[in-house]
């Protein structure tokens, strides 16, 4: 038997089963993750139809979070994915990381703890690494940039107070907000993460350029540390 005879594919399945019929009858919200990557692929490998594969490469990649962090060569080593349908996948991601960002950036007053994190959730909260990033603010709490100042763990004798202020400092901005991702999942700030906060805000004070909050990122959720009373409000 060849292998084509072997495939099956999304026009295999009941009229009622097929991802395409069902986000045009319900729309694409109403579709799993699974049936939203099958109508990427296509078809499936050798005895499954496309939902079963992409059902698979879920599961082997730890879900869209793990998608998201897979490179292209290890996706196009998956048997029934190989180079053209990896691109697809990784393209799609990237579209996704995209819109995320420009939403983001088309609502640029950040007055509040989630607006602060809905900047960056969708992209940090897959990152296998912790990052430090900077939100500066001006006098009306508008956004001015996001920089990204560090890159791994996260401890008050690797943190250069001048780094983090550098272009706080150059854009003139009124305020700054702190974020940065723990990669574990779980945004309960740490101990570690309290001594940094603190030494933050007094040098904040210092050169007149207030942390308004320090941001913990998790899997789906975040921690705001002035929300918890951790760091501010201390003299």
């Amino acid at each position: 038997m060849s292998q084509q005879s072997t495939l099956l594919k999304i026009q295999d399945l009941p009229a009622g089963e097929r991802p395409r019929e069902r986000l045009a009858a319900t729309g694409p919200q109403a579709l799993s993750t699974a049936e939203l990557l099958a109508l990427l692929l296509r078809t499936g490998g050798r005895g499954q139809s496309a939902l079963q594969t992409a059902q698979a490469l879920l599961r082997q990649t730890g879900g869209v979070l793990g998608l998201r962090r897979t490179a292209l060569a290890d996706l196009c080593a998956i048997p029934s994915i190989g180079p053209s349908k990896a691109s697809l996948i990784l393209a799609a991601v990237e579209l996704g990381r995209r819109i995320a960002v420009t939403e983001a950036e088309e609502a640029p007053t950040v007055s509040s703890p989630a607006a602060a994190a809905a900047l960056l959730q969708y992209e940090m909260s897959g990152l296998e690494q912790e990052h430090l990033r900077t939100i500066l603010l001006d006098a009306r709490n508008r956004l001015i940039h996001v920089y990204e100042i560090y890159r791994g763990s996260l401890t008050t004798s690797l943190i250069r107070t001048g780094e983090v202020f550098r272009e706080a400092i150059r854009a003139n901005a009124a305020g700054m907000i702190v974020a940065h991702n723990h990669p574990s999942g779980d945004p309960s700030p740490s101990p570690e993460d309290l001594a940094v906060t603190r030494n933050l805000i007094e040098a904040g004070r210092l050169l007149d350029i207030p942390v308004l909050d320090h941001i913990v990122i998790g899997r789906s959720r975040f921690v705001s540390m002035r929300e918890q009373g951790l760091g501010f409000g201390e003299k």
